[in-house]
């Protein structure tokens, strides 16, 4: 369970509802051990199922480094692209960073790990409402700066520290486009997305460490803590 800490900064500017539903629309070829991507992403209409690696109809490629059950869904909000848009022309389209998930009223950066959000309805089985924790930020790679294609771009969104935020799914459900997100639990050691995507200190790194134990942690989260507290996992993302 969290353990008290610093208060986080309020991550909510409104009410928060999911603006778009994003699956993979195609694999794109990409230099590289797996060759393929599945960044292009575009909304869909209607309920999606997501179960534990995701969303029904999207892929991960590339579970090593860019999926798996800590990174099952991608959250993105308009809060968090809005800084990009004069530079492509207008409003960035949901999908086009790669999100699962477009949101509206929040700033992901400002999500807790461990936050738990619920939203859409159940499957017919009855297991209740669509159940997401925040694990861990997204962090940019080469396939990302291919994908928008402009100059120094891995650094640029580095440094803008607005990186979305990646979920696992707790309660598999149902989502789409228009359902609103209900927060469900919000920890209180105070470490936000953005910290971690910054590199957190050793106190934040020991908050993190005595409210979950490493099994309950994210692995590429967990090797964010390594400099301050010297744990080294062998597996992957």
């Amino acid at each position: 369970m969290p353990a008290s800490g610093a208060a986080a900064p309020e991550p909510f500017t409104g009410r928060v509802t999911v603006r778009a539903v994003c699956v993979v629309d195609r694999l794109r070829a990409v230099r590289g051990r797996v060759g393929v991507t599945a960044i292009d992403k575009r909304p869909v209409e209607g309920p999606v199922e997501v179960r534990e690696y995701g969303l029904r109809g999207d892929v991960q490629a590339d579970r090593e480094h860019h999926g798996g059950v800590w990174k099952a869904v991608y959250l993105l909000s308009d809060d968090d692209v809005a800084q990009w848009e004069p530079e492509f022309g207008g409003p960035i389209p949901p999908g086009f960073f790669g999100e699962n998930l477009r949101l509206t009223g929040i700033d992901t950066s400002r999500l807790q790990i461990g936050t738990v959000l619920e939203m859409g309805t159940v499957f017919e089985m009855g297991a209740g409402p669509l159940r997401l924790e925040i694990t861990t930020p997204r962090i940019p790679c080469a396939t990302f700066a291919d994908r928008v294609g402009r100059p120094r771009w891995v650094r640029r969104f580095t440094e803008a520290g607005r990186p979305g935020a990646y979920a696992r799914v707790l309660t598999p459900g149902t989502v789409r486009a228009g359902d609103e997100v209900r927060v469900a639990e919000v920890p209180t050691h105070g470490v936000t997305i953005g910290r971690v995507f910054a590199g957190v200190d050793d106190d934040e790194a020991g908050r993190l460490l005595d409210a979950y134990a490493l099994s309950d942690l994210a692995p590429s989260l967990v090797r964010k803590l390594d400099p301050a507290t010297d744990i080294r996992p062998a597996d992957g993302d």
